[in-house]
């Protein structure tokens, strides 16, 4: 199975950043044109694009909405985005502006039940965010933690028609420091939602080996924002096609 790698757009004050670890207070600003950054992804023979919305997640609401529809007005490829998707009306808007797939985790924690609501009403266009700490499900953009396992919850809502479930490992996300492989395959193998792997992408090499676990894609963004390899060397690496002129 190719497993597809998606290249990460975090915004925060309308500029592309990157957390450390999901701390505000360890941010890296790559650029203020997020919609020309976006490009340079298409560009490069991206898929799909996903956009986290780090104002939103913290505040529980959209914020980087002109930074998002500058982007879907840039591509005309998938573009996905998690960050502050808490409500029905929140769903539909961001639908409607052009988003291939909302992705939800702080409220599938809160209220599964909505969220099973939604996940019917917009088949294959809600993916569940699993943000993990030590296996635990984190919620409110990182800042709090539960007691729900984070496999328990995959497994709670995996008859759902859902887009896919992204597994975020909070330790490694924006680090170099590689994807906890061990976690990631327990989580696949458990269940027949479609897995994303995120966090801790830092080699080629740890393409490769994401690329051997029953996953679909993987997301980069770290890694690629420093130039440790490029967009296309990854695709290769992870079994993609990549024409070359």
């Amino acid at each position: 199975m190719t497993m597809v790698v998606i290249p990460a757009i975090d915004l925060r004050g309308g500029r592309c950043v990157r957390l450390v670890r999901g701390d505000f207070a360890q941010e890296t600003i790559f650029g203020d044109d997020p919609a020309a950054t976006a490009r340079r992804w298409r560009d490069d023979g991206a898929a799909r694009i996903h956009l986290v919305d780090l104002d939103g997640a913290k505040s529980g609401r959209p914020v980087n909405v002109d930074a998002v529809r500058s982007i879907l007005d840039a591509v005309d490829i998938p573009c996905q985005l998690g960050g502050g998707v808490r409500d029905d009306a929140t769903i539909a808007a961001w639908l409607d502006a052009g988003l291939d797939a909302v992705i939800v985790g702080t409220q599938a924690l809160r209220d599964p039940e909505w969220f099973r609501r939604v996940a019917r009403q917009f088949p294959g266009r809600i993916i569940l965010g699993l943000d993990a700490r030590d296996g635990f499900v984190a919620a409110e953009g990182w800042l709090e933690d539960s007691t729900v396992r984070a496999v328990d919850l995959a497994l709670q809502l995996d008859d759902l028609p859902l887009g896919g479930i992204i597994y975020t490992d909070i330790a490694r996300d924006g680090t170099l420091e590689g994807p906890n492989l061990a976690a990631i395959e327990a989580l696949a193998t458990r269940i027949k939602t479609p897995v994303t792997a995120s966090g801790g992408v830092g080699t080629l090499e740890d393409i490769e080996r994401l690329s051997r676990l029953p996953v679909a894609a993987c997301i980069v963004g770290r890694a690629l924002y420093d130039g440790r390899f490029s967009l296309c060397e990854a695709r290769k690496r992870a079994g993609e096609t990549v024409l070359t002129p």
